[in-house]
């Protein structure tokens, strides 16, 4: 399942986000299908952070970005503000519709509230398309992915790319997260295929599918769609990002 566009109640991601804005403390809650809980009070902050505080492999892979750029999964607008201010043509789209206001209110002048399975060549093409913050999840699932990735060759220029961040799901020793490893395998799916919602305050978001993979799961679903990586930025833990260029035909 994908996440849909959100009401108010079901915006939990857009309205802690909001309130960090306005200086409030903020936790982030994500709840996995399997009932294991994850908080952090530091990654809101950092929804929202300027280019000094970004971790160093995001900094290394953002000077890949080039031309006019798709911000899939923008949230608080930190990485389209950051191009904004260099002079690119920046879009960021997002389903949390308080997630743009913030973007907005921040300064971003193209922002909608919009899916990832809404990208199309209507947008026009871009050269770029950032899924930064793990975002290469937004894919749910590998299928879903290939289709996705096949949409974006046709939405994108002859030497496009698609620069994406990921988390190996295999560098953990966590008990229940190896039990989810297993329990997906049982039933056909990826390890690191995750159904999780987001929590805050009263807020709740759906259920949703997220992909996390592996390099090597990376470069597998790839295959077929007309993109292929071009090089990996590693940083100093499991997540990574990956340089992902066109092929000359599909």
């Amino acid at each position: 399942m994908a996440l849909p566009m959100l009401n108010d109640k079901q915006d939990a991601y857009g309205h802690q986000l909001y309130d960090c804005f306005m200086g409030q403390n903020v936790v982030e809650v994500v709840e996995r299908d399997d009932g294991f809980i994850d908080s952090s009070t530091s990654l809101p902050k950092y929804y929202l952070a300027e280019y000094k505080n970004w971790q160093p492999h995001e900094k290394d892979a953002m000077r890949y970005a080039k031309g006019r750029i798709l911000d899939i999964g923008c949230g608080g607008g930190r990485i389209s503000l950051y191009f904004q201010r260099k002079g690119l043509d920046i879009l960021g789209i997002d389903v949390s519709p308080l997630a743009i206001k913030v973007c907005k209110l921040r300064g971003l002048r193209k922002a909608r509230v919009m899916s990832i399975t809404e990208v199309s060549p209507r947008l026009g093409r871009f050269d770029t398309i950032l899924m930064i913050g793990n975002n290469f999840g937004l894919f749910a699932n590998p299928n879903r992915a290939r289709r996705l990735l096949r949409q974006f060759y046709h939405s994108t220029t002859p030497n496009a790319l698609i620069i994406a961040e990921s988390n190996d799901p295999y560098r953990t020793s966590e008990p229940f997260h190896l039990a989810y490893h297993r329990r997906n395998r049982r039933e056909g799916k990826m390890p690191g295929e995750l159904t999780i919602r987001v929590r805050y305050k009263k807020y709740t978001t759906p259920w949703f599918d997220y992909l996390i993979v592996s390099k090597k799961e990376m470069k597998r679903i790839l295959e077929g769609t007309g993109w292929r990586i071009k090089r990996f930025v590693d940083s100093k833990g499991s997540v990574y990002i990956g340089i992902i260029e066109k092929i000359s035909k599909l």
